[in-house]
């Protein structure tokens, strides 16, 4: 049922104001997002004789018309068979370039610029659930990576003008020179619940110069998509070449000024790092060489390391285990230790035994609880995976240390035969809370305690 109708059935907007035990500009607010929070539920059943089923949010309608409707400008096609119009923003599409991937959704409620430069974001589409994108702007120092690496983006509201300090270039300019395409005006409530409820497919947001739209082909192209599963990205991601990373993390006054103390001599394997990461190794004393994800077991320890670090990283960890795998259990075997984050864990997982799966529901946002097994303190945490460890594949030397408090899938390991350790979550956060940060603290003393060429 329709929001209107339900407000008409309670009296009108004053009067289920009042009933409900809310401002009549709360009301409106339901209005204009087209659903009412789920703990007045039982108030206005009990008021009105509604059902459950009449306040749930009204499906996307799967009749929307083939032909672009007015005002519209751009649409966003689902794998099952799906029509969204919008507008469009951003850069333009052509056959060189289609924003074809995974849809998801992030619920970070700050960020988007974090987000859309994090390389484990490769081959997704976003859609954000927080409405005010584009709002701060862009800037050189809020970038995870060199480029944006997400396919594209939807968004609720229109992009506005921004309005922050710290801003050097517009969310539009910045898509442009990027050549990333976006589009707004899609029920991103209703387009969140059917990924929630229906698990992850294939997308296509189209935004065509000319304003012709052979959707039929488009969605031929949506359904010939291959999607994630299998399908290995970190090469795709990761940098051409080792080099070393100075910079520490942002401080207000200093910026990101290096540290002087260097103590742990670290490598770090990218699989897709985000730079914040690697401020973070830094922040704790590591001097970092960062080296591509197809690299030797013997050019790594060539660089003599207190410990390795392994990155974050997109799309399936399975696709990539026949070079990363042998890689790790070499340097497990070396007793080196080593330190995982999100793809980097599950390949440690991978080292170890263990095995991975597709979650029927990734995890991608700043508010993801986490429980410690160990100490039982819960963190929220930032995160951005679809594939997660089994912790009943891991060997008996191996448990978990960590789980999801929404779901209860694992979300961290360690081994009890070697110095190694893993967290599915995002402790350098960047968007997201600093609950985590003492992982990298942790790491120091790790390597203080294993390292084969420990720093007195």
């Amino acid at each position: 049922m329709d929001i209107d109708t339900i407000i008409s059935r309670l009296g009108g907007i004053e009067q289920a104001a009042r009933i409900t035990k809310v401002s009549t500009e709360a009301i409106r607010k339901w209005k204009q997002a087209r659903a009412i929070p789920s703990k007045h539920w039982a108030t206005i059943i009990q008021e009105t004789g509604l059902t459950l089923s009449d306040l749930q949010p009204n499906e996307i309608n799967d009749s929307t018309p083939h032909t672009c409707p007015a005002g519209a400008n751009a649409v966003l096609l689902l794998e099952d068979g799906t029509i969204l119009w919008g507008i469009g923003f951003g850069a333009y599409s052509s056959k060189n370039n289609l924003a074809i991937g995974e849809i998801c959704f992030s619920t970070s409620m700050t960020g988007y610029q974090e987000t859309l430069t994090d390389p484990s974001f490769a081959g997704q589409l976003i859609t954000f659930t927080f409405p005010h994108i584009g709002n701060v702007g862009t800037n050189i120092d809020d970038n995870e990576a060199n480029k944006i690496v997400a396919k594209g983006l939807i968004v609720k509201q229109q992009v506005t003008e921004p309005g922050n300090w710290r801003s050097s270039e517009s969310l539009q300019n910045w898509l442009k020179e990027q050549n990333v395409t976006g589009i707004c005006g899609i029920d991103t409530r209703t387009l969140t619940l059917r990924i929630r409820d229906h698990g992850p497919q294939s997308a296509l947001l189209y935004f065509p110069e000319d304003g012709i739209f052979d959707i039929d082909a488009l969605q031929a192209k949506v359904k010939a998509w291959p999607g994630l599963q299998g399908m290995d990205l970190a090469k795709e991601v990761t940098c051409a070449k080792p080099h070393q990373w100075k910079d520490g993390v942002w401080h207000w006054g200093d910026e990101t000024s290096p540290k002087p103390s260097k103590t742990y001599n670290v490598v770090a394997i990218d699989y897709g790092a985000k730079y914040n990461i690697f401020r973070n190794l830094i922040e704790v004393g590591c001097n970092l060489t960062v080296v591509p994800a197809t690299t030797s077991a013997e050019e790594i320890l060539s660089h003599n390391p207190d410990g390795v670090f392994l990155s974050n990283g997109p799309a399936d960890p399975a696709a990539t285990t026949h070079y990363t795998v042998p890689v790790l259990k070499e340097l497990l075997e070396k007793r080196i230790p080593i330190f995982g984050i999100c793809l980097g864990h599950q390949l440690l997982a991978h080292a170890l035994g263990g095995k991975t799966y597709k979650l029927e529901q990734g995890h991608r946002g700043a508010n993801q609880p986490v429980k410690d097994l160990k100490t039982g303190k819960v963190e929220i945490t930032s995160q951005n995976h679809g594939f997660a460890v089994d912790p009943n594949s891991l060997p008996s030397d191996a448990h978990a240390t960590h789980i999801n408090l929404f779901d209860g899938s694992n979300e961290g390991i360690a081994s009890d035969k070697y110095p190694a350790f893993s967290v599915q979550y995002h402790p350098e956060a960047s968007p997201g809370p600093t609950d985590s940060h003492y992982l990298f603290q942790r790491f120091a003393e790790l390597m203080d305690q294993h390292s084969p060429h420990k720093k007195q």
